[in-house]
């Protein structure tokens, strides 16, 4: 597996991955993709197996505070599943975070999205308090806006 950053030639690829992700993940437009490998390419690690592109992050540095990273988006195709891609590419943005010397980087799930509550307590992330528990999961209410209950997690760098 090689991982690199998103860059022109990914874009269809990454954007048609993402798809896969429904409900949990919503592909952007192609031109999302271009603004993140155009301004952000350095914390949207791509995985490719064989040529094939089988995961991808889209992260962004925090323009209001350049100590959090936030993580968008995290995908990796289903036929893939189990075999680290995730860890890995999450660990490349985890690199450039410390190059930079942020202090955090965070993402917000659904609630019910249990394999990602799994998949980011197993890679360090805490699940910040909310105001609702669901499932065993804290969940702040509106997060994103009206009805768009977030559980939010947090992995704090040295």
């Amino acid at each position: 597996m090689r991982i690199v950053a998103l860059n022109d030639t990914l874009l269809a690829d990454v954007e048609q991955l993402m798809a896969l992700g429904e409900p949990y993940v919503r592909a952007r437009t192609s031109s999302d993709y271009w603004l993140y490998s155009a301004l952000f390419s350095t914390t949207c690690p791509v995985a490719v197996i064989d040529g094939r592109v089988v995961g991808a992050v889209v992260a962004m540095r925090s323009q209001d505070d350049p100590g959090d990273i936030y993580v968008q988006d995290v995908m990796t195709h289903p036929e893939h599943r189990g075999q680290g891609i995730a860890q890995a590419l999450l660990q490349s943005v985890i690199d450039q975070a410390t190059a930079w010397q942020c202090h955090r980087i965070y993402l917000t799930s659904e609630p019910d999205n249990r394999a990602a509550a799994t998949t980011w307590a197993k890679l360090g992330f805490t699940n910040l308090p909310g105001d609702q528990v669901i499932d065993g999961i804290q969940v702040i209410s509106n997060f994103k806006g009206p009805g768009k209950d977030r559980a939010v997690y947090q992995l704090t760098l040295p």
